[in-house]
């Protein structure tokens, strides 16, 4: 295919869109995804790291709690003070020894030193031993300066002791080291040292990382390894750059930072003589384990929309082509008209072709089109015309008028009497400008509808109304009276009655601001299931349910259509504060109640 082929640009255009999009999209999800990954692996190790510290702090508080009953054994604490030289304060000794080698299941070993006596006496896994007559184990006084410390992990040892039987292998262990002293004074009377297996660790951080993936370590404030899964390690200085940088120089209780490929977060412990930092090292590999096998996923899945997309893109270029290289030779055949514009094609392919074409098509097009409007213009100005010479409402209204006084020369006033309640509504109604009127406007046309109406049923109804004169001025919306009293005519009437009623009553509510009109009649009632029906439509009525069209003639298909325009031109104009309610009287007859503001009073 030729490159100036408008097939061969669709073809390659398209394999760009959609794939530089698609690899774009692959790019920033990893992007996202990755980080997303390595924030949550962040802050939930962060929180794993927590628990950790917590339960290490627990474990030294029962370390230091099981040191301390050096004081709260009264009789020991005599013995230390004073001295002894019996078998029976000997057992003592051990008695204490053993309670406290006991009090933690990890306990290795409980070494304890009297000054007084300078007896060493050391208890490993319930087997005594001791000498008379010795210094303390040199390590007793490497932090001499502190009451209690917390040695870092180094292998288990007899304290200077010669071996005896049973002897046992020594393992990791880390030593918490007390002076006794004789309270409240801070004279010395003698050393404690209790050795805690490895393990006592290992079950708490056995649970803070994934073994071959992850590494945990506890250092001490000087850096040395308290802990790490690498035993040749412990007790040695962690001689690491990240380390130094980033833990050793930071004053912070916890954290977490990068480096060389890791991520590292560290939560500090300051308990019973301990100033640890647990420290989680997770491979950046690791976290974005899963999110290198969804690219792998996406990757297979490219692959396989790229051939799709290809083919699509190909059979689609075809079919698009195809048709403007038809309508190119149907255009040389249609083509007509005089092209004097110079119009140079934008290339010299087929959409050049047909911008040429094209523009000549459009310059005959225009013509047509501007005839067409010069005689949609005439035929506008005829229908002007025909419309001008329609008969004019107000000539009907003064017809009316005209017949009325010639009805009043003969002699019939009744007649005179109904042409010019119909000039009344004719001429109420005509004025559209007039939107809102006073409540005189609309009684009086609701006197002119039914003086109509008395006519029209044979006077087989009386008409009452009862409205406060000060309320006269009362301005409402045009055409609300009426509607309400025609649906009595409409649907309540008993023509072969002669007793029918409607009545008007207009009055101010106690509460401020609102007016109450009310339209009575003694006609039927309406049905319950229709007056519960038409309350709730009245009450979920908006402009979309009134401009409704009825389905197939059926008007009982939603309210009355006069009663939903009342509503919705009171609401319009007075908001929710205007309301309709519609009721049936007890026996007989239909009341609708009409709430709105009285503006007169609303400021008061």
């Amino acid at each position: 295919m030729k490159w100036n082929s408008i097939r061969t640009k669709l073809i390659v255009f398209m394999l760009i869109a959609t794939i530089i999009p698609i690899v774009a999209t692959m790019f920033v999800t990893y992007l996202y995804t990755t980080q997303s990954l390595r924030t949550r692996a962040v802050q939930e190790n962060a929180n794993l790291l927590y628990q950790g510290q917590r339960n290490l702090a627990e474990l030294l508080s029962d370390l230091n709690r099981s040191s301390s009953t050096i004081y709260s054994n009264a009789e020991l604490f005599r013995l230390l003070e004073g001295g002894y030289d019996d078998p029976q304060s000997s057992s003592r000794v051990y008695a204490a020894l053993s309670y406290i080698s006991t009090s933690i299941p990890d306990i290795y070993q409980v070494y304890l030193y009297e000054n007084v006596n300078r007896r060493a006496t050391l208890l490993t896994l319930n087997t005594p031993k001791r000498h008379y007559d010795t210094d303390p184990y040199e390590d007793i006084l490497l932090n001499n300066d502190r009451s209690l410390t917390v040695q870092k992990t180094h292998m288990s040892h007899i304290y200077g002791f010669a071996p005896i039987q049973p002897n046992y292998p020594p393992e990791p262990v880390f030593t918490l080291h007390r002076k006794i002293e004789k309270v409240p004074s801070s004279e010395v009377i003698g050393y404690l040292a209790i050795d805690v297996k490895l393990s006592a660790l290992t079950e708490i951080v056995e649970h803070l990382y994934e073994i071959n993936h992850e590494k945990v370590y506890i250092l001490d404030q000087n850096g040395a390894i308290v802990y790490s899964d690498d035993e040749s390690q412990l007790g040695l200085p962690l001689e690491s750059d990240w380390y130094n940088e980033h833990i050793a120089a930071a004053s912070k209780l916890h954290g977490h930072f990068e480096q060389d490929n890791n991520v590292f977060i560290y939560q500090r412990l300051e308990k019973a003589g301990a100033n640890w930092v647990l420290v989680k090292q997770i491979p950046v590999s690791y976290l974005n384990e899963e999110a290198n096998k969804a690219v792998t996923i996406n990757l297979l899945l490219l692959a396989i929309s790229l051939m799709v997309i290809a083919g699509a893109t190909i059979f689609i270029t075809l079919r698009i082509t195809a048709p403007i290289k038809q309508l190119n030779r149907y255009m040389n055949q249609i083509q007509s008209g005089n092209l004097n514009v110079d119009i140079q094609p934008a290339s010299n392919d087929e959409i050049g072709a047909v911008m040429l074409r094209f523009r000549s098509m459009m310059d005959t097009i225009n013509n047509l089109i501007l005839r067409e409007y010069k005689l949609e213009l005439a035929n506008k100005t005829n229908q002007l015309r025909a419309m001008q010479a329609q008969i004019n409402p107000h000539f009907l209204n003064n017809t009316l008028q005209i017949i009325g006084t010639l009805a009043l020369e003969l002699k019939m006033p009744r007649i005179y009497a109904l042409l010019s309640a119909l000039a009344k509504m004719m001429h109420y109604s005509m004025h559209n400008e007039d939107k809102n009127v006073t409540l005189r406007d609309e009684l009086e046309h609701v006197k002119a509808y039914i003086e109509l109406q008395k006519e029209r049923f044979e006077n087989r109804f009386q008409f009452h109304y009862d409205v406060d004169d000060s309320l006269l001025d009362l301005p409402m919306p045009k055409m609300i009276l009426q509607p309400i009293v025609e649906n009595y005519f409409k649907h309540g009437l008993d023509r072969t009655a002669w007793n029918g009623e409607v009545m008007l009553f207009a009055k101010r509510l106690r509460r401020g601001g609102q007016v109450e009109i009310v339209v009575q009649n003694n006609g039927a009632q309406i049905p319950e299931i229709r007056l519960k029906q038409l309350q709730e439509e009245l009450s979920d009525l908006s402009p979309a349910t009134i401009h409704q069209p009825v389905n197939d003639g059926d008007e009982t298909s939603r309210p009355s259509i006069g009663l939903a325009n009342v509503l919705a031109r009171l609401q319009l104009v007075n908001g929710d504060n205007a309301a309709l309610a519609i009721s049936n009287l007890d026996p007989v007859g239909v009341q609708i109640t009409l709430i709105i503001p009285d503006q007169d009073r609303s400021g008061v």
